[in-house]
């Protein structure tokens, strides 16, 4: 490792990762004897190892602030959807892991399948900033795209029907359904997220060092490990 990738890659000394809580994509906080975890966060700590730099874990609400934060350079890593939107903004690794975008329907909704979905007056809860609310608009002809603020305020809006799903990847619903009784997360999928580690565009000189990081955390077992610590379902390496 030249120190000078280290200063391009961690240019204020310590490695600023983003993440969002809730997701085992992201962030777990600590609960009983479990310590913090999450497939984000434990890349970047292993990245920040690899550099021989401190790691800075920065939390935002939701994955869209984390995007609009790199797109800043006041992160240095993030784990995101590698989409041709953010390869505009971001140089990104090989993708680490895939998983379906599905619904997770809340208990006060009689949808049952994806064929049921597209109804008028339903209304579709999406992270903002995500994927999920660029994409579905464009799906969706009938029931209505909302954009929340936070996996909490989903759980909320889910319980009290406020919101009668919600969308995004399926490791995410699966945490979602264990927080909200009698949802019920529907068979199939509407798209497919490719995970992967991206920096900041004007970085891309040295985005040989993230590959090889990244590529030595697949051999290892690193991302296998993590994903397992995490429990995280819906996922494929």
């Amino acid at each position: 490792m030249k120190h000078s990738d280290a200063n391009v890659l961690a240019p204020s000394g310590r490695l600023r990762v983003g993440l969002y809580p809730g997701s085992p994509t992201s962030f777990l906080a600590a609960q009983g004897q479990m310590p913090d975890r999450g497939l984000g966060f434990e890349l970047g700590q292993g990245f920040a190892s690899f550099l021989g730099v401190p790691f800075e874990p920065v939390l935002f609400p939701t994955n869209g602030e984390i995007l609009s934060a790199v797109q800043q350079e006041l992160l240095d890593l993030v784990l995101v959807n590698a989409t041709p939107v953010r390869a505009q903004y971001l140089a990104l690794a090989e993708p680490l892991l895939f998983t379906d975008q599905t619904y997770l329907v809340g208990p006060n909704c009689a949808v049952r399948s994806m064929t049921q979905i597209d109804t008028l007056g339903l209304k579709i809860g999406v992270s903002a900033g995500s994927t999920s609310e660029a994409t579905l608009p464009g799906l969706l002809k009938h029931a209505s795209v909302v954009p929340t603020q936070g996996l909490d305020q989903v759980v909320q809006l889910l319980q009290e029907g406020t919101l009668d799903a919600f969308a995004t990847n399926a490791t995410v619903l699966y945490e979602l359904a264990d927080r909200v009784t009698g949802a019920t997360l529907l068979e199939g999928a509407w798209g497919t997220e490719c995970i992967a580690l991206g920096i900041p565009k004007r970085r891309e000189s040295v985005l040989g060092v993230l590959r090889n990081f990244s590529q030595a955390a697949q051999v290892s077992g690193l991302v296998e490990q993590a994903i397992r610590r995490t429990g995280m379902r819906g996922a494929r390496l």
